[in-house]
């Protein structure tokens, strides 16, 4: 399997976006994020859209549209509060239907948009790899700067207003963040299903870690673990290798679900 550049490449870019998805999810998670996520994708779908439309690669599009977008988010959400997901809503269906209309203005066919909404494992090129790991060192890099006070805001926001934390600004950095994560970790599973990676392993590893770091740590494990096997799966049977991270992730879901549920049976 390693002799093949297209699975090295895709097992190296599999492994960054794990752990990205891993960190950036318990955030996620935390802040009640995932609707905003998967709004995130579907922006990241007409972006993906526009830079084939005018000539980019389909990341430079996904992340010019992303982070824009969060920054808007941001600020409509933060002043209107109690209209977030109507607005988050509203900005989704623009988006879905400008991707569509790039699509339809670049004359490419239906396999572009096939790649942009479930990845493509097997374009993934070397260069495409380097542009993701230092993306993905980026994120890091601010998250390290920001981790004390996004911490706070997200799991003790009393904690937050003693410290003087600046939530709005803290919530914006962390919406670009969560825009780059996006953009990258499509490029694995597609704009369509990248919500997986983003939730399910931080989701999961909440019902068995006892702290930040330690759900942190489980999380990255069972990212890895779903795109590692899955990619491993789909090699073997030629099957998509987002049908098989989705449905592992699922299944880890459901476990940490069943093993609450008997812990808790048990006091």
């Amino acid at each position: 399997m390693f002799s093949f550049e297209f699975m090295r490449n895709a097992y190296l870019a599999g492994t960054l976006i794990a752990i990205v998805s891993g960190i950036m999810g318990v955030f996620v998670v935390a802040r009640n994020m995932p609707f905003m996520t998967h709004t995130l994708s579907e922006i990241g779908f007409a972006g993906a859209a526009f830079g084939i439309f005018i000539g980019w690669t389909p990341l430079n599009g996904m992340l010019a549209f992303t982070t824009v977008s969060s920054i808007l988010v941001g600020e409509l959400s933060g002043a209107v509060q109690s209209r977030r997901e109507s607005v988050i809503s509203a900005i989704s269906g623009l988006f879905i239907g400008l991707g569509i209309l790039f699509l339809s203005l670049s004359n490419k066919n239906s396999s572009y948009a096939t790649n942009i909404l479930f990845g493509s494992v097997i374009g993934i090129s070397h260069q495409e790899v380097i542009q993701m790991a230092t993306l993905s060192v980026l994120v890091l890099v601010v998250l390290f700067f920001i981790f004390r006070n996004l911490k706070d805001d997200s799991f003790d926001s009393v904690g937050a207003k003693t410290n003087h934390i600046h939530a709005a600004l803290i919530s914006i950095v962390f919406l670009v963040l969560l825009a780059f994560s996006v953009s990258v970790a499509a490029q694995i599973v597609g704009s369509l299903l990248i919500f997986v990676l983003l939730t399910l392993p931080a989701a999961s590893s909440k019902y068995f870690a006892h702290s930040v770091i330690s759900m942190m740590m489980l999380a990255i494990g069972f990212a890895i673990f779903g795109v590692w096997f899955g990619l491993y799966l789909g090699y073997i049977t030629n099957w998509p290798v987002t049908f098989f991270i989705a449905s592992i992730e699922a299944v880890i879901y459901g476990s940490a679900l069943l093993y609450n549920a008997i812990a808790n049976k048990s006091k």
